[in-house]
């Protein structure tokens, strides 16, 4: 997109030049200067910019990504552990198949599969904010796309993507869990909502943050 803006610029800047050249050729009163020309070039490579920004913009805030993950609560698996709405998803999104390349399976083996990450995943995308929450299937995997774009850190912040270990491990690859942090409790709490909860289901929860391996930070929009 980038590129294609860039050639429109261009293309506007060479044809207001020419309509200044024709113009002068023709003897007329020089409605259209080659300062107009450059004035016209000038604000049409700032609205392309604009857009530009605009498009690689997320604009979202943290309060939407939660109301919509707060209306998930009480969906729950069918007996065999799947059947949910967000691993129908996520088994028939582009991504499966990138992560059917690296991980192995199928994309049918995603419709019962552990549902945390695609929960989380499938609620950034409801609400637009899939290029900045995320979207895999595994936990661990989840958390270093967050680290390898330099947003890791260990303050609980509402909107942001924490990943647990059952253990109190620090580690990335210990991962087992992942959620939504709503607020961080001040008394070695936070509160949060998950899927996939030990009781098959979109839940409300409080956990130690003795149990947190850190968290994702989503860049919403102020």
């Amino acid at each position: 997109m980038a590129k294609h803006a860039m050639m429109t610029t261009s293309n506007i800047a060479k044809l207001a030049l020419g309509a200044t050249i024709a113009v002068t050729a023709l003897g007329a009163t020089a409605a259209v200067s080659a300062e107009t020309a450059h004035r016209a070039a000038k604000t049409a490579a700032q609205e392309s910019a604009a857009q530009g920004s605009a498009q690689g913009r997320v604009n979202v805030t943290a309060a939407q990504v939660l109301a919509t993950a707060r209306a998930q609560v009480g969906v729950s698996e069918d007996a065999n552990g799947g059947g949910t709405k967000f691993q129908k998803w996520y088994a028939d999104s582009p991504r499966a198949a990138e992560t059917v390349a690296r991980d192995g399976g199928s994309r049918q083996d995603y419709v019962n599969a552990a549902w945390c990450s695609m929960f989380v995943s499938w609620v950034g995308e409801q609400t637009g904010a899939r290029p900045q929450v995320g979207w895999d299937a595994y936990t661990v995997s989840h958390a270093k796309w967050f680290a390898s774009n330099g947003r890791w850190g260990t303050e609980a912040k509402p909107g942001a993507v924490v990943f647990f270990s059952w253990s109190g491990s620090k580690s990335l690859s210990d991962i087992q869990h992942v959620g939504f942090v709503v607020k961080d409790n001040g008394d070695g709490t936070i509160s949060t909502i998950e899927g996939n909860t030990g009781n098959g289901k979109v839940e409300e929860r409080v956990r130690p943050t003795s149990q947190v391996v850190g968290y994702g930070y989503p860049s919403y929009a102020a």
